[in-house]
């Protein structure tokens, strides 16, 4: 069963977005898409000093499954990239919303975003 971290926010694409730190947001891809993505074997990501826009394409996840885009839930510039998540594809799969976080970007305006209530209900979960 997928799990929806409720301190956490959602893009519709199924990318979550942690701001509660002080700094830059930390991105990541939800347990409801590792679920449906199946053994994630490869991860692109966008560079570090990288500039991304919410709702545009920033990398892609491939699995045993299928390959999927990966958006930018906010504006920003990219401030780091989890080389591990890149090493190590499969920690997407293991931890989505700990060690398995893609990257962090110092936010200048963000996308539509969903509290974990509404990415619950968008997803047919009871939350």
């Amino acid at each position: 069963m997928s799990i929806i971290k409720s301190a956490l926010r959602y893009s519709a694409e199924h990318e979550w977005i942690d701001t509660a730190e002080t700094g830059p947001a930390t991105i990541g891809v939800s347990a409801i898409a590792t679920d449906a993505l199946g053994d994630v074997v490869y991860v692109s990501l966008p560079d570090v000093g990288d500039a991304v826009t919410a709702g545009e394409s920033c990398g892609e996840v491939e699995s045993t499954k299928s390959v999927s885009d990966l958006y930018a839930p906010v504006t920003g510039v990219v401030t780091e990239i989890n080389q591990e998540a890149i090493d190590n594809p499969g920690i997407l799969n293991e931890d989505p919303y700990g060690a398995g976080w893609l990257f962090k970007v110092d936010v200048a305006s963000e996308g539509p975003l969903l509290t974990a209530e509404e990415y619950a209900q968008k997803n047919g979960i009871d939350a």
